[in-house]
């Protein structure tokens, strides 16, 4: 099992990104959470990860903390939920706000998260009440990577990209991202802003 990797991020493309750790570049696939704390391409950083081995494939998934790794394994663990949909979960809420949904049994707010119908929310509520104790760990965070406007649609085509890969409808995504402020240039602002936009709606 790879518990971590430490290097250079080596290229960012949500929910992708690729680390050059000693030469050698690690793919891996991470919640938005975990992008809105990583630094720009060519900075060093640290990961958790967590290996899912399959029949067809080996998925490293790679986290800014603990309590994020902590709380996707937790996840998994749950009836009907895989790593898709936990990587949904943490894209959508953070860990303090996914504690609180449990502890208030806020089933709303879980539903608007993609890929999450009423009976995965109410059995996320019931399931991960009594495994909350185990989310733990200090948070790991970073400096955001900035765009200037000259970046502006390759990160419209990489926010874009992202949003149909965590369940959301071509139109719906294009309604978002119309709506962020021209003022937003980096991907991870621009999907930061189309989740809360659409958690408020």
């Amino acid at each position: 099992m790879i518990g971590f990797l430490r290097g250079r991020i080596a290229a960012k493309h949500p929910p992708l990104l690729v680390m050059d750790v000693g030469g050698v570049g690690y793919e891996l696939e991470a919640p938005m959470s975990t992008f809105y704390g990583l630094a720009a391409v060519g900075a060093e950083t640290t990961l958790h990860t967590h290996l899912v081995v399959r029949e067809d494939a080996h998925i490293l998934y790679g986290f800014g903390s603990e309590r994020e790794r902590a709380l996707f394994r937790e996840l998994i663990k749950v009836s009907n939920v895989g790593p898709r949909i936990a990587l949904a979960i943490l894209s959508g809420v953070s860990v303090d706000d996914f504690h609180r949904c449990v502890e208030r049994d806020d089933v709303a707010s879980l539903v608007r998260i993609p890929g999450i119908g009423r009976k995965t929310a109410e059995r996320l509520v019931i399931e991960m009440r009594d495994r909350l104790k185990a989310l733990a760990g200090p948070v790991l965070t970073g400096d955001g990577a900035g765009g200037a406007p000259v970046v502006m649609l390759a990160a419209q085509a990489e926010a874009y990209g992202a949003l149909i890969a965590l369940g959301y409808k071509p139109a719906e995504v294009t309604r978002l991202l119309k709506a962020i402020d021209p003022s937003v240039t980096s991907t991870e602002e621009m999907i930061r802003h189309a989740l809360r936009s659409a958690a408020s709606a």
